[in-house]
């Protein structure tokens, strides 16, 4: 736009295809993944990128590829969202794909890699009252948006696909399972779980394995439902949930779980959070973090995603974890790594996502699909070919606390008898 808000003119004539054979020229020299871009009813694509998957979208005019060429990191998501393009052949998967090599390549330039990190440490300064309204954004929205893609318990996380033929259901279970046994509880463990979304875990642990937990969240939605289906499972004296910071929670706990919400701290407040972590565990206690976390080196947030999916959030190399888990006196006993275990979630969540889609737009609207849509493909597409991984870091406060290998992890639990 010019000074007095109206759109500026494109280039025409010879000055329109000498634009284009610059970026014609400027874009051949990408590598990572290849774009044919349509623009408008012009038959002759611009192509973007010269190696790497490739693949074609629909552009609805030259304005909305330079709107993209402004900021591609926001407006590309942006412009899907408001339905100026679409994939031309194939699904939007495959252009994620191909996006996401060009966006690699970008992005490798030693300057906007630090450019994207000093914004990112600008906006990951996450108080209490930020941190609050950051998860309002996005788990306060219409509750039956989650109950229409999420498994039947509404595990929003990971799951962990044990076996290759299982479904959603049963791959989320196995999360839990696999979880508890690396908690290591015992029939009446005090268990703390940060970030506990709509009480799926905490339920699990109190039923499977006699634990008395109590659940911290800063969505009021998710706790309200957290408590009306702990009160309707009979679990209202085994599960306490609260609408409570974990930087104001008081202890000690037998254990300490957070599952999916740690990408939510930012890096600012990783001392506070691992010294809170080692204050609030028994000495004789473990602790195990769930997190998204990158196989590449440090980064920044993505744009599109802090604006519009989760604000103020990170996603951390395992680099910048370990050194605060080191600081804070809380012993690493255990780290294993989850590949393509999220990939396949995501799959599965749009899957059915898309089979509600109508319904869901006849609530929300069609921008707000558009939007979900996008988030959930371009997740799926980060895990899968983007570097993106789910790390367990598995703590504890003595060497003694927990068995020499890891075979008690894959031994048959033993049943709680109130199970």
């Amino acid at each position: 736009m010019d000074a007095s808000g109206h759109d500026k003119p494109l280039p025409s004539g010879t000055r329109r295809s000498g634009w284009r054979s610059l970026l014609q020229a400027a874009g051949c020299r990408l590598r990572g993944g290849q774009l044919e871009l349509y623009l408008g009813a012009d038959p002759q694509p611009l192509l973007l990128g010269r190696d790497g998957p490739r693949a074609a979208l629909q552009l609805r005019d030259e304005r909305t590829l330079l709107r993209i060429l402004s900021y591609p990191a926001l407006r590309f998501g942006e412009a899907y969202m408001d339905g100026a393009w679409q994939p031309r052949d194939g699904s939007l998967l495959q252009v994620l794909e191909a996006a996401l090599g060009i966006e690699a390549a970008l992005e490798s330039h030693p300057l906007i890699r630090r450019a994207k990190r000093l914004r990112s440490r600008f906006v990951e300064r996450n108080t209490p009252r930020r941190s609050r309204r950051n998860a309002s954004h996005h788990y306060d929205l219409d509750f039956e948006l989650y109950r229409r893609f999420l498994d039947q318990d509404l595990h929003y996380s990971c799951a962990y696909f044990r076996e290759e033929t299982m479904t959603l259901e049963q791959a989320q279970q196995a999360k839990c399972a696999h979880i508890a046994a690396k908690l290591d509880l015992k029939p009446g463990a005090r268990v703390l779980d940060i970030g506990c979304g709509w009480g799926s875990l905490a339920m699990h642990l109190a039923e499977k394995h006699g634990a008395h937990v109590t659940g911290i969240t800063l969505s009021e939605e998710q706790c309200r439902v957290a408590r009306e289906r702990a009160k309707a499972r009979g679990l209202a004296d085994r599960v306490e949930f609260r609408l409570e910071d974990y930087r104001a929670t008081r202890g000690p706990f037998d254990a300490i779980v957070s599952v999916g919400m740690f990408e939510h701290v930012g890096r600012p407040q990783y001392p506070v959070f691992f010294e809170r972590a080692r204050e609030l565990l028994d000495d004789h206690g473990t602790m195990l973090l769930h997190s998204i976390g990158r196989s590449t080196p440090p980064g920044g947030s993505n744009p599109w995603i802090n604006k519009y999916i989760f604000p103020g959030g990170y996603i951390p190399a395992a680099s910048e974890v370990l050194p605060w888990i080191e600081k804070s006196g809380l012993i690493l006993a255990d780290l294993e790594v989850w590949r393509l275990h999220y990939a396949r979630t995501l799959a599965a969540w749009h899957e059915r996502f898309q089979n509600a889609r109508a319904e869901i737009a006849a609530k929300l609207g069609e921008r707000f699909c558009r939007m979900w849509e996008f988030y959930l493909q371009a997740s799926e597409a980060s895990f899968r070919w983007g570097g993106l991984v789910v790390f367990h870091f598995q703590l504890i406060k003595r060497l003694q606390r927990l068995p020499l290998t890891r075979n008690y992890l894959y031994a048959p639990p033993a049943p709680h008898p109130g199970a």
